[in-house]
């Protein structure tokens, strides 16, 4: 049997509040896009005793064995909604770890969608929430790769042909702890994006919004701080703004060739630092 190909499109929060407090998590909303950044996933049905799960590529060194693919499956075993199936499973890492990209959730997302699409599980939309919820809290963000808005009520819209922008995505050589930086948090704001609407995805109404996250991030990583300010400073980005708890920082232009001026700056000075263009979508 031949591998299913699928895309799993790395996520990006361009604005994101805290908007209260729950027993171990906090309330956010979030305006989120998808970017045409892609883990690569190979799947296929195989007679082995166990699910076959490996990974590869530039970011996947340091992926624990207990992770969100293999939580996935435990979770789908345990509610016995895979009844004597086993996969092989190869992912082609290119979205970097602890960088606010939500590369492992949204790989568990994008296998949970094949697995419903392809009738190997029956589930409906009430239970599939409540795994994705076991998995991760972003993980029901990944079901559908279109540009989203998290009401601070945990509910989610999705809208279709919005504005796109070019985008230069940067890290450091470290990534952010989502605990520690979200351990940080004492100031909660009234929730801004309840009445979610495609013009919030517009550069005007995006250009005034902030990720509550950064003040936090910066205090414990100064550097980011520095990476914000030199990308502000270069040519024609409409807003700088970290992306989740980071540790990647992302200009959005209105451009390609901007964006791609952008990087060449970038580099030359911070050469260590992995930075790459890509594109809303």
């Amino acid at each position: 049997m031949n591998f299913n190909i699928i895309k799993s499109y790395a996520k990006i929060n361009i604005a994101l509040n805290i908007t209260g407090k729950l027993n171990l998590l906090h309330k956010i909303e979030s305006i989120i896009s998808f970017i045409n950044l892609y883990d690569l996933i190979f799947i296929k049905k195989t007679n082995t005793s166990n699910n076959q799960i490996s990974f590869y590529g530039k970011f996947s060194k340091n992926i624990s064995q207990n992770n969100t693919i293999e939580n996935l499956f435990k979770i789908l075993e345990k509610k016995k909604l895979l009844k004597d199936v086993k996969f092989q499973i190869k992912i082609k890492k290119n979205i970097p770890s602890k960088a606010g990209l939500g590369g492992g959730s949204m790989n568990a997302a994008n296998i949970l969608t094949f697995l419903v699409k392809k009738k190997f599980i029956k589930i409906d939309k009430k239970k599939l929430q409540k795994i994705c919820s076991l998995i991760g809290s972003d993980v029901i963000l990944g079901i559908n790769s279109k540009c989203t808005i998290l009401k601070s009520n945990n509910d989610i819209k999705k809208f279709t042909s919005c504005p796109k922008f070019y985008i230069l995505l940067v890290q450091p050589n470290f990534g952010c702890s989502t605990k520690k930086i979200y351990s940080g948090v004492k100031q909660l704001t009234k929730p801004k994006f309840n009445n979610p609407k495609k013009v919030m995805f517009s550069a005007g109404f995006l250009s005034r919004q902030v990720n509550a996250l950064e003040k936090i991030a910066f205090l414990k990583y100064p550097e980011l701080k520095r990476i914000k300010s030199y990308l502000e400073n270069l040519k024609n980005p409409v807003f700088v703004r970290m992306t989740g708890s980071g540790s990647v920082i992302v200009a959005y232009y209105q451009s390609k060739r901007d964006s791609e001026l952008a990087k060449v700056q970038f580099k030359r000075k911070f050469k260590n630092y992995w930075c790459n263009t890509s594109k809303t979508i």
